[in-house]
């Protein structure tokens, strides 16, 4: 059947995978740095990724395609979202959700954790934890902590704590941010990260997750430098 579809223009492709995150039919992926359409069949024609592309690489044409196909979209959704809530097949005891209490002073340490979640790798926490539940939420990057000899008292103290390295970890949290967003009801957003530049996709996702999840959360960054000092 001929129907309108979309067409991605290889040379225009800047490959920064926006296109990609919004759509929320999985139409579209990334292959070799660049954005793909991969299934003809996800693609309902109605160019949610059109605006997301920074330089226009996006337009539709009318041509031979498969049709549409809803039912198709909606079970592969569904299997991702059971399969990123799915423990580890290694049955790992790391990967269970806990909440606990922080600790008293004299219980494992003169300076008392503020830890109140487990698990903290962004990678690794299921969107739905109940410890999500009304929560002050801290998005930390991994160095941070390290930096600021205070920091459980000042930032993980009262808050449920994330954490994650840009640079290190293979894709965006974007996409991961926007269902804990989406699905749960955040108090509030706190983000440490580190002063070098590529520390600022961790903000940058977050900020691309609120806006997706369509909520109005306070949300605040705070920068951090080698030794400790804090630039606002």
């Amino acid at each position: 059947m001929k129907r309108r579809i979309i067409t991605i223009d290889q040379e225009k492709c800047n490959g920064c995978g926006l296109c990609a995150k919004a759509c929320h039919e999985g139409a579209i992926g990334m292959v070799d740095g660049k954005a793909k359409l991969l299934r003809e069949d996800y693609c309902d024609g109605l160019g949610d990724c059109l605006p997301a592309c920074p330089t226009g690489a996006i337009s539709f044409e009318v041509r031979e395609a498969p049709a549409y196909d809803e039912a198709a979209v909606l079970a592969a959704r569904k299997a991702k979202e059971a399969q990123e809530e799915k423990p580890l097949p290694c049955g790992c005891p790391g990967s269970s959700c806990q909440s606990m209490k922080p600790a008293k002073s004299g219980d494992c340490a003169d300076v008392p954790s503020q830890l109140r979640n487990f698990p903290i790798q962004l990678k690794l926490v299921p969107v739905n934890a109940p410890y999500f539940d009304g929560a002050d939420l801290l998005i930390a990057a991994d160095c941070t902590a390290y930096a600021y000899g205070n920091f459980h008292r000042e930032f993980m103290n009262g808050r449920v704590t994330l954490i994650g390295c840009p640079k290190l970890d293979a894709g965006s949290y974007a996409e991961k941010l926007e269902q804990i967003f989406t699905r749960n009801n955040i108090k509030s957003v706190t983000v440490t990260r580190m002063v070098v530049p590529c520390c600022g996709g961790l903000p940058f996702a977050v900020q691309t997750a609120l806006e997706a999840s369509g909520k109005e959360i306070p949300y605040r960054v705070v920068t951090i430098t080698p030794n400790g000092d804090i630039i606002d």
